[in-house]
């Protein structure tokens, strides 16, 4: 009892020092491993989409437009506009220390995301990740998003068509440039490190492999053989999996929380900013860096977009719940209308809040709702909290919400719509896609 309440009163860097310490008792190990486990359970429980998490860190759009238009941030201002990304941050001492280390010998910090090409983009890997990327370079980071074709193979994502899989991920780069991002596309890490100012770079995790297969399989199989297949199974959320029964998991998805461990380390990154729902595998990152003696990357968990329904995320696997990137206007006003979950004087949990928050007023200087007379006329709003006071006073009703919030997110799709309409390579990508089954 009194060894429990010792290791419970340890802070999460000491634990994971314990679990990496290789003399250290190995029930005391067990049970750091367990108390860490229910650190990161209790993330992933606060981050579900089922209601909005207060980030403590959250900035203002008028802040964020201040710090993204000036020439040069303080780190202070580097860590605000970080940490405004991420919904959790297991350290941010350790986050403050890497600005200040970097910032003083003039280096750029490193930001990494990895996506499955297995389907369409919707809200939240389009416009919310070029908002992300927006901050992240201004901060002073380049940014890698590794197209994971790979491991949506492993997956079975279009039954391990790679045709397929890199048709979808050709549109996801040019919805990404559709988007206003500075997309470079490259098939070496070395032209990534030669980079001298914030850049965006987009890797297949094929062509990660293919440069040097000697060095990542060894990585690969070395975090395979640092743990025991139970601990592997664990992490099938990541895949999209809600159960890590044996009945359910196919042979090759055993691979997946591996690699996408290894990747971190093969990236060499310093900011790995995944979504909350990827915290298993990052808790993975942290148990083999601590075994091995590997620096650790920051994790700065990103913001989870809410699915339309309640108590959802949007998912390219989730038709009913998402909006896609390339949906036509008329698509995107029915969504909202018919589906998307907006009870009366109701904030909490309700996605269109969630867009208006993070989307919304990111973009955009100001927020009007359009209605009668009879019903208080036309207003427009200035800030996010005015408009949330409104509602829970009843003021302003979801029928007048639900078509502003329309309006608004069909503007922030209009130029991607532009793009595949007018682009020859994208607009004949996007009519191949619409061929393909799922």
């Amino acid at each position: 009892m009194e060894q429990k309440k010792s290791l419970e009163s340890l802070s999460l860097e000491e634990l994971l020092n314990l679990i990496g310490n290789k003399s250290a008792d190995q029930t005391q190990v067990n049970e750091a491993i367990n108390l860490v486990q229910s650190k990161f359970q209790a993330l992933e429980k606060t981050s579900e989409p089922k209601k909005e998490k207060s980030n403590p860190y959250y900035l203002p759009h008028l802040k964020i437009r201040e710090l993204l238009a000036k020439e040069k941030l303080t780190e202070e201002e580097k860590f605000d506009i970080l940490r405004s990304i991420g919904d959790d941050c297991l350290d941010d001492n350790e986050l403050k220390n890497l600005i200040k280390t970097k910032g003083s010998s003039n280096e750029l910090m490193l930001c990494y995301d990895g996506f499955e090409p297995s389907g369409w983009m919707h809200l939240a890997d389009g416009l919310l990740k070029t908002i992300d990327i927006q901050k992240s370079l201004k901060a002073g980071c380049n940014y890698v998003l590794c197209l994971a074709d790979w491991f949506a193979v492993l997956n079975n994502k279009f039954a391990g068509d790679k045709d397929k899989i890199k048709y979808f991920g050709d549109y996801m780069i040019e919805v990404w440039k559709a988007c206003g991002l500075p997309v470079t596309v490259v098939n070496d890490l070395e032209e990534i490190s030669k980079s001298t100012s914030p850049r965006v770079f987009v890797i297949w995790s094929s062509e990660i492999i293919n440069k040097n297969p000697n060095d990542y399989w060894l990585r690969v199989v070395d975090v395979a053989r640092k743990f025991k297949l139970p601990r592997i199974k664990d992490c099938s959320e990541i895949m999209g999996i809600q159960s890590s029964s044996d009945k359910d998991l196919l042979s090759s998805q055993i691979f997946y929380p591996c690699m996408q461990c290894g990747d971190i380390f093969n990236l060499k990154v310093d900011i790995c900013q995944l979504g909350s729902d990827q915290n298993k595998a990052n808790l993975l990152a942290i148990e083999y860096a601590n075994i091995v003696t590997l620096r650790k990357p920051v994790f700065l968990s990103h913001h989870i977009l809410m699915g339309l329904t309640q108590g959802t995320k949007m998912s390219k696997s989730d038709d009913a719940n998402s909006i896609y990137m390339h949906l036509t206007e008329a698509e995107v006003n029915a969504k909202i209308k018919n589906t998307c979950w907006c009870p009366p004087n109701i904030v909490d949990g309700n996605p269109c809040f969630d867009y208006l928050k993070h989307l919304i007023f990111v973009k955009f200087d100001s927020f009007t709702i359009s209605r009668n007379e009879k019903n208080g006329g036309n207003k427009t709003y200035t800030n996010y909290e005015d408009v949330v006071s409104e509602y829970e006073q009843g003021i302003l009703h979801p029928g007048d919400l639900k078509p502003a919030i329309s309006k608004s997110i069909n503007e922030l799709l209009s130029p991607i719509r532009n793009h595949f309409a007018t682009d020859p390579k994208a607009k004949e990508l996007i009519k191949k896609l619409k061929t393909i089954k799922k």
